[in-house]
């Protein structure tokens, strides 16, 4: 999953062709944007619950794959959800009741977030229900690259600790998710057998540090 990219077309050289360019470029802008939007809010509305598998892929700042995992994705609107990573190594990341909670099960450590300074460890926040999209986002058409619908989310805030997530659906249904930190850092997450709809077991979205695990809650 890589970005997709518009390239600029050919130089118009009279002044007429200019204007007419420029006119048709904004209102397709426009067109664009509204459609993203129109996209975005039809998956979330649908998606009140979601389960899927998930395999993900982190790529360092020189565009070299690194550490693949996978496991199983959890969302239950408004506001919770579980990441449970399985391979090659345990951690659950549970959201609920405005904070995210990190374990690591291996190294026995549980951080606490509040919800909104996690945004930039889990791109799921953006579809709990809890996140004002509009309001804290641009959201923008990314076009069509793998079979897959893109839309592009640029933070308002520059101090938010990443620089875009991606959202890729196949028609209305999500499929790919895409994390590009501040250190230049790709997060690529795919999503199969994306069952949307029915009631999860609301145990999946409580969390309580196991006993003698280290905890560590951020202010």
């Amino acid at each position: 999953m890589k970005p997709f990219e518009l390239t600029p077309g050919p130089l118009r050289h009279a002044f007429a062709a200019c204007l007419v360019a420029l006119s048709l470029a904004w209102s397709g802008t426009a067109g664009a944007e509204e459609e993203a939007l129109k996209r975005l809010h039809a998956f979330l509305a649908k998606a009140s619950s979601l389960k899927a598998d998930f395999s993900q892929v982190v790529i360092n700042e020189k565009g070299v794959p690194g550490l693949k995992s996978s496991g199983e994705f959890h969302l239950q609107r408004p506001g919770r959800f579980r990441w449970d990573y399985q391979k090659p190594y345990r951690q659950e990341i549970v959201s609920n009741g405005g904070k995210v909670w990190f374990y690591d099960v291996d190294l026995e450590q549980v951080t606490a977030k509040r919800l909104n300074d996690a945004i930039g460890s889990t791109p799921a926040l953006l579809l709990s229900g809890d996140v004002a999209l509009e309001k804290n986002f641009s959201v923008e058409s990314h076009g069509m690259d793998e079979g897959l619908y893109w839309i592009k989310l640029l933070p308002r805030n520059e101090d938010s600790g990443f620089k875009y997530v991606l959202i890729g659906l196949d028609q209305d249904t999500l499929a790919g998710m895409e994390l590009n930190d501040n250190f230049g850092q790709l997060t690529r997450i795919y999503f199969s057998n994306v069952k949307i709809g029915g009631r999860q077991d609301p145990a999946l979205f409580d969390f309580k540090a196991p006993a003698g695990v280290d905890v560590f809650e951020e202010k």
